[in-house]
């Protein structure tokens, strides 16, 4: 039978988390919105219009919530053509390919960003299918882009991972349905990673790929 491996990319493949969290804060600042940045780290992984909402509240002036968003775009998008995939990543992903998972990703980026973070990966030959923000109508934490990548797959729950570095990627995967693995890599605390659903937990992708044998993908 199929099995289905699902990534999240920026914090789990990709070292973006922090270049998230100074353009989104850089963004805010700009609009007159003081949020500091262990507030925005928390929420990174969310697209943007949770994002903005999880930040600034329900009571926020939401006609300015594209503009944050065009600006978080266009200061994060200085960095394309040099982001630092982690160790490991697209070996992690190839050599998944080569034991016969079917390797997915689950991002809320799209468009030009999805690309320059494939580019980072460099491991097109080993990706079957990417489930991005252009797919969904509603992001992680909600199940809905899981449940994509699986569509896409075609591959039921029971036999799929997810793989992420934040709370609403083992919250998505957790509703989905889906066994779920956290990486530290992006800076979210194991014990937050543990009660949001992961059931396995290691520090970055050449942590799980050296650890293999042994992890739920095995």
């Amino acid at each position: 039978m199929e099995r289905a491996a699902v990534f999240d990319v920026d914090g789990t493949l990709v070292d973006t988390n922090h270049l998230h969290v100074t353009t989104w804060w850089e963004a805010l600042r700009q609009a007159g919105h003081r949020v500091p940045m262990h507030a925005v780290h928390r929420a990174i992984g969310l697209g943007s219009d949770d994002l903005v909402a999880h930040l600034l509240g329900d009571d926020r002036d939401k006609d300015q919530d594209a503009e944050l968003s065009a600006a978080h775009k266009a200061l994060y998008g200085q960095y394309f053509d040099r982001l630092p995939a982690l160790q490991d990543a697209g070996r992690l992903l190839r050599c998944l390919d080569h034991a016969g998972w079917r390797v997915v990703l689950a991002t809320s980026a799209g468009g030009a960003e999805l690309s320059a973070l494939r580019r980072a990966i460099d491991a097109d030959d080993a990706i079957m299918a990417t489930a991005s923000a252009d797919d969904v109508e509603e992001g992680k934490p909600a199940p809905e882009p899981v449940e994509h990548a699986l569509g896409l797959a075609g591959v039921p729950a029971e036999r799929a991972v997810l793989v992420g570095d934040t709370v609403w990627d083992m919250q998505a995967g957790s509703r989905a349905g889906v066994r779920c693995v956290g990486v530290l890599c992006g800076g979210i605390p194991r014990a937050d990673l543990e009660k949001a659903g992961a059931q396995a937990i290691y520090d970055d992708p050449a942590h799980l790929l050296a650890s293999l044998a042994d992890s739920p993908l095995a």
